[in-house]
């Protein structure tokens, strides 16, 4: 098990008994050792619906009774929903998902009483595990009271305090329902505004959607859903609803963080945080301060832990994937919305819908107006964490080696070494290798000044990732 950018991750089947059992346990125990939580207090378990998910979560339940806690089952549930019911409940949590990574594979996300982990955390829950060690651990499920209608109801109550009544009305709005928690709460909170909603793709087979590399299978799919049904917008969500999935009036689906940089102007943010993987033109967008990071909620949440600090206001985050989070309160059409410091959804769709109907525009005018740079992104899987990890330590090895391997490219111009490697050319082209923090892949991202140049430069980057693996092959 290892902990990547958001939670720990692993094979399923490597998750399922003892494992999910050591990590309850130690999650527990480090968070007695700190005083967050004293003997019998509550603690609450969600899961995606992975078919892998129940098991673990079942298991996690058990180990969380013995370890001298209150357990409260919250079933299958949107992230933010759960990480917000904690929140309202001062309980941790414990949310069973892999969010956008194959089936085959699983994870938890932790949270403290008071949000999400940080990576101090992470490292001292690990030091727990591994001082429990092999020693003998009881692996028997268990089973607690039912609290999953009560997680969705405050959460439905948290968007539907969002937007006016009707703010949605004369939009038609598709819901890619395929396997996501986040498909029925989407549909019930996009009605409750007066969209007309379509349900589209729903399946009871768990399907790994990428919102932030997002799979010419999903885009085929979304833009004949577009024409057939003359759809306004279609949104989804990955596995665990923290990433939003938005496309446009022609299927064609928005960058995450140009869904983030409408949340934050939504809610009038006066400073920005957000991964150095992010568009170029944030910083030129807003009337805000911008914060970049390494990639990963913890990241995000300790810059703007950091704004806090500074005693800023009006502090939002969001990450290249969408994912938006809110650091403090906001006032949103006369009404307080509480902050909820781990990666929604729900905002920021609503955020983007909201302005294609108060605008009278399609979403693709809204987005094009923002004037970006064009940006695209993907990823190579299945690809070897030796091999990426061999490629980065090539990369930044020399200049000389830098210059080489970019040169059908073109000369490199500066380099940001904040998280992965990210390259300027010479002719203002950007270039970011970075491997996963989550599952043995190795993604790509880039700025271009053309849509047709970003892909071509991105088909390209994607090129010189695959020759350079075959060669070390």
């Amino acid at each position: 098990m290892k902990f990547g950018t958001s939670g720990l991750r692993g094979l399923s089947v490597d998750l399922k008994g003892r494992a999910s059992a050591l990590y309850a346990t130690a999650f527990a125990r480090h968070l007695l050792k700190l005083g967050k939580i004293q003997p019998a207090d509550p603690i609450l378990v969600g899961r995606d619906f992975r078919d892998s998910s129940p098991a673990i979560a079942a298991t996690c339940i058990g180990a969380l009774e013995r370890a001298g806690l209150k357990p409260i089952d919250c079933g299958a549930v949107p992230t933010p929903a759960l990480a917000l019911y904690g929140l309202k409940l001062k309980a941790a949590a414990l949310m069973v998902t892999g969010s956008h990574i194959p089936a085959d594979r699983n994870g938890i996300k932790f949270y403290r009483p008071d949000g999400e982990i940080d990576k101090d955390d992470e490292a001292s829950i690990s030091a727990e595990a591994a001082a429990i060690g092999d020693f003998p651990l009881d692996e028997t499920p268990g089973k607690a009271p039912d609290h999953s209608a009560q997680a969705e109801a405050i959460f439905f109550a948290r968007n539907a305090a969002l937007l006016s009544p009707n703010a949605l009305a004369g939009l038609t709005v598709g819901v890619y329902e395929h396997s996501t928690v986040a498909r029925d709460l989407l549909g019930s909170v996009l009605s409750h505004f007066g969209a007309r909603v379509v349900a589209l793709g729903r399946s009871e087979t768990f399907i790994p959607v990428d919102t932030e590399a997002v799979s010419a299978e999903t885009i085929f799919l979304m833009r004949e859903w577009a024409k057939k049904y003359r759809l306004d917008a279609i949104v989804s969500a990955d596995g665990d609803g923290d990433r939003p999935l938005v496309a446009d009036e022609s299927g064609e689906p928005l960058r995450g963080d140009v869904l983030g940089l409408m949340a934050a102007n939504f809610l009038g943010a006066k400073v920005v945080v957000t991964p150095v993987t992010s568009n170029s033109g944030i910083e030129a967008a807003g009337g805000f301060t911008v914060t970049r990071t390494r990639v990963g909620s913890p990241f995000v949440i300790a810059g703007m832990d950091a704004a806090l600090a500074e005693g800023r206001d009006k502090v939002v985050g969001f990450e290249a994937n969408g994912g938006t989070l809110t650091a403090t309160t906001f006032s949103v059409g006369g009404q307080m919305l509480d902050a909820l410091p781990t990666r929604d959804c729900f905002l920021p769709i609503l955020a983007a819908l909201h302005a294609a109907a108060k605008n009278k525009q399609p979403l693709s005018t809204v987005a094009s107006g923002y004037r970006l740079p064009c940006a695209a992104a993907d990823r190579l899987e299945n690809f070897p964490i030796e091999t990426s990890a061999a490629l980065m330590a090539h990369l930044r090895a020399s200049d000389a080696d830098l210059t080489a391997f970019l040169a059908p490219l073109g000369k490199p111009a500066q380099t940001s070494d904040i998280d992965g490697l990210r390259v300027t050319l010479e002719d203002g082209r950007i270039i970011h290798f970075r491997p996963s923090g989550n599952a043995p892949e190795m993604r790509c991202y880039v700025e271009a000044p053309t849509e047709n140049d970003a892909k071509n430069l991105l088909e390209q980057g994607l090129g010189l990732i695959r020759t350079y693996a075959s060669h070390s092959a």
